[in-house]
């Protein structure tokens, strides 16, 4: 395959991004967007959400079920740049985010289904991992026990 490859993005706290960011995954697109979110305390949960979602100029995100972008969001995000969500971005392959942040934005994780970009939960400094909060591994677990996916 002669093309490029697809980027990681990585949401987190300030110790979690900065150890990846030093691991050598920082990138700015075309636009000057970079393909992470440093999450404070100041950070809101509309920003975050944003951030992670498929947002766009009008198209119709794939994890929205079929509702227009704007349907989900407050007004407040008009604020923020159009097509900033990672979902939205073509270069993005995978997305790793830290468990307790998915649990802010759980329903936005949970609506995600497409193969990609990939969402993987990782730990963090001060949350560590919990495997029955993981939606993806509850997916994975699916596919071999039906009767466990509730």
């Amino acid at each position: 395959m002669a093309g490029r490859g697809k980027l990681i993005a990585v949401m987190g706290d300030e110790d979690t991004v900065t150890g990846f960011l030093l691991g050598g995954i920082g990138e700015l697109d075309k636009h000057r967007r970079p393909n992470f979110l440093v999450v404070e305390k100041e950070t809101s949960l509309a920003e975050i959400e944003e951030t992670f979602r498929c947002v766009g100029s009008g198209e119709t995100c794939p994890t929205s079920l079929g509702r227009p972008w704007w349907s989900l969001c407050s007004p407040s995000l008009s604020l923020f740049p159009a097509g900033r969500g990672f979902l939205a971005r073509e270069d993005v392959g995978m997305i790793l985010i830290s468990q307790a942040l998915a649990e802010q934005i759980r329903p936005a994780v949970a609506a995600h289904a497409r193969a990609l970009p990939a969402v993987l939960e990782i730990p963090s400094k001060d949350h560590p991992y919990d495997p029955a909060r993981d939606s993806v591994l509850r997916r994975a677990r699916g596919l071999f026990a039906p009767d466990e996916l509730r």
